[in-house]
């Protein structure tokens, strides 16, 4: 599987979001390597979104959505859980595809120890538990995916899945929108 490369990320948000699903978020910690599949995406356009962190312009927390593609936008949500989007679009055009669930599929251990009080059904079914199974903390703001020379996290190409449209959650603005994109898996 081939790591996706800037021009996967410097597309429309709803499409990136739709074809993120189904491909590979890597973490590397020490000689952990852990892996999970996307299930779920939620789009965020920019300057004509509502519920966009960069709908009144650029600011010290939302200045990485306006870089280049493919770099990890991490944000404190309430004061208590990490969430990471993914920018998309081309510098100067703000737009992120928040990552809000995975499904594991090695590093079980790992992701045990990192959410140790939660069945492993758990373990990703939220943006900010995956952002926890995963380690991901502010530290990670900016990161560039699609480097080839950091290993730390990545994603890879995936198998493409169909997928359902919804509404968005957990905000009050512009929740009419179907930007909420979830895979429609194998039983």
């Amino acid at each position: 599987m081939n790591r996706l490369n800037r021009s996967f990320f410097e597309k429309e948000t709803t499409q990136v979001a739709k074809r993120l699903l189904g491909c590979i978020l890597v973490r590397r910690y020490g000689a952990v390597e852990a892996r999970a599949v996307i299930t779920e995406t939620e789009a965020y356009t920019g300057e004509e979104d509502p519920a966009s962190h960069a709908f009144r312009g650029i600011t010290p927390r939302n200045r990485i959505m306006f870089a280049d593609a493919g770099h990890l936008y991490v944000y404190l949500s309430y004061g208590i859980h990490y969430c990471m989007n993914v920018v998309t679009e081309t510098a100067g055009i703000p737009g992120a595809v928040l990552l809000r669930a995975a499904v594991p599929v090695s590093g079980h251990d790992w992701f045990n120890e990192n959410r140790p009080k939660a069945p492993a059904a758990q373990w990703m079914n939220g943006p900010g538990k995956l952002a926890r199974a995963f380690s991901i903390d502010l530290a990670f703001n900016g990161l560039d995916l699609t480097d080839p020379a950091q290993q730390e996290f990545m994603v890879l190409e995936g198998e493409p899945v169909a997928c359902r449209e919804t509404e968005r959650v957990g905000i009050s603005k512009g929740k009419e929108l179907l930007w909420r994109y979830t895979a429609v898996l194998p039983q």
